[in-house]
């Protein structure tokens, strides 16, 4: 499997109207079609880079799962593009079995599901409040390790984060994917949501925002915008949106009573 998520392409490179040719970075998408228990479930069109995180925390964002230990085994098929997983239930009743795909952007290939949201979706009842002066440190550090974006422009990145450092970093061509991944790996390690907060490089959507929900997190600091249903969800589901963050401004859009002006968070 590789890991890298990106590869080389000869381009030509102009300059007003001076050219040359080059090899330029871009990023690498890949179908991965993930089946479950012998059923396919979705096909994801993803950055080919920690797929067991992905399919973990897709799996849970849609409802399939509710923890890591549901999940016996992951095995993947690189060539063909398959992950097969086997869970240690049956699937529930809830979900449609019909294949789907789920696109990297925000397109129409990726639907909504109202019913598994409603189920899964979880209103934040504890969560960690954050200085203002934290929450640009942590937008600092999350620019300083998005080294793919800075090859090729073309990644979202997301970053768990506890305290005033990240923890983990990742990136993918679809934001939803990169909290995908988050996701996963809170799975994965078991960790404490109330203390964690999510940076972010994309805008804030509803689907973002329903995420942020369904992973137990209580505050999302995005250097992008909201959308008005999105805020309207966290003004529902007790979470704090901060957008903007950029050049030591940012805007605080839902339950302001998280972040504080003093030195700490």
């Amino acid at each position: 499997m590789d890991e890298s998520g990106i590869t080389q392409w000869s381009i030509q490179k102009y300059h007003a109207t001076d050219v040359t040719d080059q090899l330029d970075w871009v990023v690498e998408e890949s179908p991965v079609t993930v089946i479950v228990n012998g059923e396919a479930f979705a096909t994801l069109l993803c950055s080919p880079t920690h797929l067991p995180e992905l399919v973990t925390g897709f799996l849970a964002s849609e409802g399939v799962i509710q923890s890591a230990t549901e999940i016996e085994t992951i095995t993947f098929n690189d060539a063909q593009g398959f992950a097969y997983v086997a869970l240690s239930k049956p699937l529930p009743d809830v979900i449609d079995y019909s294949k789907r795909v789920v696109g990297s952007c925000c397109g129409k290939s990726r639907q909504f599901y109202f019913q598994n949201d409603a189920k899964t979706a979880k209103t934040i009842m504890r969560s960690t409040n954050v200085s203002v002066q934290t929450c640009y440190a942590l937008m600092a550090q999350l620019q300083k390790r998005s080294e793919t974006f800075a090859l090729t422009g073309g990644m979202h990145n997301a970053a768990l984060a506890v305290e005033d450092h990240l923890k983990v970093v990742r990136a993918d061509i679809g934001r939803h994917n990169a909290l995908d991944k988050i996701y996963g790996y809170l799975l994965n390690h078991n960790l404490r949501r109330h203390q964690a907060v999510i940076v972010f490089s994309g805008r804030i959507s509803s689907e973002v925002l329903l995420k942020i929900s369904k992973m137990g997190i209580g505050m999302i600091i995005s250097k992008s915008a909201p959308s008005h249903l999105a805020l309207k969800l966290a003004d529902d589901l007790n979470i704090t949106i901060v957008g903007f963050v950029r050049d030591h401004k940012l805007n605080v859009y839902t339950h302001q009573e998280r972040i504080n002006v003093s030195s700490k968070g």
